[in-house]
């Protein structure tokens, strides 16, 4: 006992005991500040590694709020954005501790904020009315409403601008050493960089966007194909029209969806020449043009093409339609013409042999003479004024019309013509088919076309007996009344791979100088114009029949 007092007497008087404390002490204090720097370095880590494209800024301020709450006796944590020269509240944790809205902006007047903003630098700043010197900055009404006592704020500044203002309140007077202000500034120079490269993105991503939008809605058909014609990508308007949902991923190569010729590729000619190619092609009874142009990478090698198609079938037929109703305005000018220049011998003829008939005997020889020479000049005079009512093509009035009386027109027009060649007319014509609204004289020309059409088709045939029937009737489908005009003949009929491009601008299967390829193409027009349509069944050898199909006026 007794050796045991006096060893803790010598303890005492050499101060071992205090030592030890001290050195406790010391270690626990060590190991305190260790902590917290991990802590900090762990705080700029996640906000390095944790802080994504994908993240909200309300995410990671709730991620930091809660990491510096175990180092720090914070209460509130805010961010405001500097952009054209205006200072907007945008994030604020936790909510509750929110005064004024998000979106609110800082007035520039009395503003510690904008004292951030403005001098560069961290402030640190207690709230204390009581104490002398105390600015009145607009700010104060906030932090008193929310019991904030002390504030630090730290200007985010990104390639020597600043970008913002982070605010770290707390209901206590906070003492902050030169260690923990260099890790706020560490901290928010490392946030301001996340929070720019986070909008840089955005930018890149929103361009991205804009422009894949544009290329889907563009109405003109878009692919970007490899340089072995692998579609690579393709617009809606290109999905829609060529199916492409319908094809397999292996399946979808430039060439074998326009059943192209590799040779004749246009993706062969642009690698060759490397320069825009333009081609015309058929598809599907469609006409499109095509244009092809390179994609250079930064070796100046071509690596992908984009095609770009546009469907030019309605405008060559409508082109089509022009040259036709031009040369019809010109035949019409000819036909006044020639009607004009007529006229006078023809009325003369007609009075002329009027007056000889009523003088001569019926038994005389003449008489027949005289009456052949009446019924001629009655039909020339008829021929003219069909002529005449025909090509008159200016007058486009919808008005109710009869396809029977079109029929008729056409008929006194070259049905003699045709009868002429052995060929027979056999007309069947429903009188109570109901009328049309449209215009007589287009009509006219779709059945003009028809005939025409099944003359020549007859005129290659050596058979006995050649045939052209013209039908009309009427018809309901679906509850709708429909009128049907059929123009049948039995000569060479149609191959079937052309009869998906009979109705083409300016494609015939009649020999050089018989035909222009535009009838059918002017037609099919006219006829959709009406609201109806042309179909046609032929079978080589045998024939064919074309039907015209307009609604019924109601």
């Amino acid at each position: 006992m007794e050796v045991e007092d006096r060893q803790q007497m010598i303890n005492l008087l050499t101060g071992v005991q205090s030592s030890k404390k001290s050195y406790y002490n010391e270690l626990k204090k060590t190991v305190i500040e260790l902590k917290k720097k991990n802590m900090q370095l762990e705080i700029i880590n996640d906000v390095t590694k944790s802080f994504n494209v994908d993240m909200s800024i309300d995410e990671m301020l709730k991620n930091v709020f809660d990491k510096l709450q175990t180092i720090f006796p914070i209460e509130r944590i805010s961010l405001s954005m500097y952009e054209n020269e205006k200072l907007i509240l945008t994030n604020v944790y936790p909510p509750h501790s929110l005064y004024f809205p998000i979106g609110f902006e800082l007035s520039k007047e009395y503003s510690l904020y904008w004292k951030a903003v403005e001098s560069l630098e961290k402030i640190f700043y207690q709230v204390d009315s009581n104490k002398e010197n105390y600015e009145d900055y607009i700010e104060n009404k906030v932090y008193e409403s929310l019991g904030i006592r002390s504030v630090l704020l730290v200007p985010l500044i990104h390639k020597g601008k600043v970008i913002g203002v982070l605010c770290i309140g707390s209901k206590e007077i906070i003492e902050y050493d030169e260690d923990d202000l260099t890790f706020f500034q560490q901290f928010c120079d490392q946030l301001a960089v996340c929070i720019e490269n986070a909008r840089l993105y955005n930018e890149v991503l929103t361009s991205k966007k804009e422009w894949e939008e544009t290329f889907r809605a563009v109405s003109e058909m878009i692919l970007v194909v490899d340089l072995e014609g692998n579609i690579l990508k393709y617009n809606d308007a290109a999905k829609d029209f060529f199916q492409l949902h319908l094809y397999k991923s292996e399946k979808r190569n430039f060439h074998q969806l326009l059943s192209i010729d590799v040779h004749n590729s246009p993706v062969l000619k642009m690698v060759q020449t490397k320069k825009p190619v333009y081609q015309e092609i058929h598809f599907q009874k469609r006409i499109c043009e095509l244009r092809a142009y390179p994609v250079f990478n930064e070796s100046q090698h071509i690596y992908a093409i984009i095609i770009y198609i546009n469907d030019i079938t309605e405008k060559l037929r409508i082109e089509a339609q022009l040259v036709q109703s031009g040369k019809l305005a010109a035949i019409g000018e000819m036909a006044a013409g020639i009607a004009h220049e007529l006229n006078n011998p023809l009325t003369a003829i007609l009075g002329n042999a009027q007056l000889l008939l009523r003088t001569a005997s019926k038994d005389d020889r003449s008489y027949k003479l005289l009456s052949d020479i009446y019924s001629c000049g009655k039909r020339c005079k008829t021929i003219i004024q069909n002529l005449l009512t025909f090509s008159r093509q200016d007058e486009y009035m919808f008005e109710d019309c009869s396809v029977n009386e079109a029929v008729e027109q056409v008929l006194g027009l070259i049905g003699d013509q045709i009868k002429k060649q052995n060929i027979t007319i056999q007309k069947k014509l429903d009188h109570s088919l109901e009328l049309i609204e449209g215009n007589i004289q287009q009509i006219g020309q779709i059945v003009l076309n028809l005939l025409i059409n099944a003359k020549d088709a007859l005129e290659e045939m050596d058979i006995p007996k050649k045939v052209i029937s013209i039908e009309t009737k009427s018809v309901t489908e679906d509850g709708k009344k429909w009128v049907l005009l059929s123009v049948q003949d039995n000569g060479k009929g149609i191959e079937e791979q052309y009869l998906q491009e009979i109705f083409n601008p300016f494609f015939t299967t009649k020999r050089p100088g018989k035909g222009t390829g535009l009838g059918l193409s002017v037609s099919l027009g006219i006829a959709q114009a009406h609201g109806g349509t042309i179909e046609v069944i032929s079978h080589p050898g045998k024939g064919s029949t074309f039907m015209l199909k307009l609604p019924a006026k109601q």
